[in-house]
């Protein structure tokens, strides 16, 4: 596979990856221009292995992770495209509505959590990924991966409890 024929196939699903970390899609496609500039350059490499889609991925969680995105976490408010806009991400029908308004509810409380917790928390249930794999794309041991996610869910579940208390 050349890397356009990569590039076209995988472009949108890369996108969408790096819009539920990141949480800003002005920066998601940033990142995965710049993950696939680094790979166009590397593609004889990248396209020889036998999973080139999971190594673009990891790099494009490692921009994320890089200090030089440390500014992410700050803007994640500003400009932003909720998960509400991804029906495929979700799946599901019902009331519009309410999918909207829970979306941004839940991307509300995401957008608090730290980067590794994020990272953990859309590795483990958006990529449905193991403890182990994700262990290796974070670089840390599984025991850590499972750290960040029940404290990223102890994070989460805290807001969700504060925000109906304020809403009773």
């Amino acid at each position: 596979m050349t890397f356009e024929q990569f590039a076209m196939e995988r472009l949108a699903g890369l996108l969408r990856y790096a819009v539920v970390l990141t949480g800003d899609r002005h920066l998601a496609q940033d990142v995965v221009q710049e993950v696939l500039a680094r790979a166009h350059v590397r593609w004889d490499r990248i396209g020889d292995t036998d999973a080139p889609e999971a190594y673009v991925r990891r790099m494009v969680l490692n921009e994320y992770l890089s200090w030089r995105r440390s500014w992410a976490t700050r803007n994640v408010y500003a400009v932003g495209e909720r998960l509400a806009d991804f029906d495929d991400a979700r799946g599901g029908v019902g009331d519009h509505a309410q999918k909207v308004v829970e979306a941004d509810e839940l991307w509300n409380r995401l957008a608090t959590l730290g980067r590794a917790q994020r990272a953990v928390l859309v590795l483990r249930y958006y990529e449905q990924l193991d403890d182990e794999t994700i262990a290796g794309l974070v670089g840390c041991c599984p025991a850590t991966v499972r750290s960040h996610a029940a404290r990223g869910l102890r994070n989460l579940r805290l807001r969700s409890l504060t925000s109906a208390g304020k809403a009773s």
